[in-house]
């Protein structure tokens, strides 16, 4: 066995629960759907305890806030579970450091600049963002530099599925759109 395919097999054996726990992201992404939202996902999970502490959905539309990526949606979950529970700053940024966000699709530039200044362990994605993505796709935030913190980072995680949800998405068109710029027969 080459030294590659040991690498693997060890990175899925310290994650057996992956895919569940993009399953459970995929959940969310199927009610932004449902809410007529670009179908987004994703669960915060801590490490310590291997459970999901925080879930959230793109909800841009119906906050009429296109800050409401899902990702920013978990955060202030979390966020708020901090808030509600007294934690310093200090015991917050211990928190983020102990989890791992997965999310359908590659987190933005926008929530992949949060995600590494709050200083989040690691991101599990679906498909890539090959318009917006910021780990990797377009640009690679999760890198790090002088002003935040890096994350480790892997996508192509059921990608298919998640390739599969914003298709059926953009194949219905989105009836919230001020005017389509395409007939919903001319995007795929």
């Amino acid at each position: 066995m080459s030294a590659l395919a040991v690498t693997e097999r060890l990175q899925m054996e310290m994650v057996p629960d992956t895919e569940a726990f993009m399953k459970f992201a995929f959940h969310q992404a199927k009610l932004a759907l449902d809410s007529l939202e670009v179908p987004v996902g994703c669960v915060i999970v801590d490490e310590g305890n291997n459970n999901v502490i925080a879930s959230g959905r793109n909800r841009t539309t119906e906050s009429r806030n296109a800050t409401r990526h899902a990702e920013m949606e978990a955060i202030d979950v979390l966020l708020d579970q901090c808030r509600e529970t007294g934690l310093s700053k200090a015991q917050v940024a211990e928190k983020f450091s102990n989890c791992t966000l997965y999310v359908t699709c590659e987190p933005c530039i926008m929530c992949a600049a949060a995600l590494s200044m709050l200083g989040i362990k690691q991101v599990y994605y679906g498909c890539a963002n090959d318009k917006f993505g910021g780990c990797g796709s377009i640009l690679s935030l999760h890198s790090g530099d002088h002003s935040r913190k890096g994350f480790k980072c892997q996508g192509g995680i059921l990608a298919p599925e998640a390739v599969s949800l914003l298709q059926a998405f953009y194949e219905q068109g989105n009836p919230n759109a001020p005017r389509p710029h395409r007939p919903p027969s001319q995007l795929v």
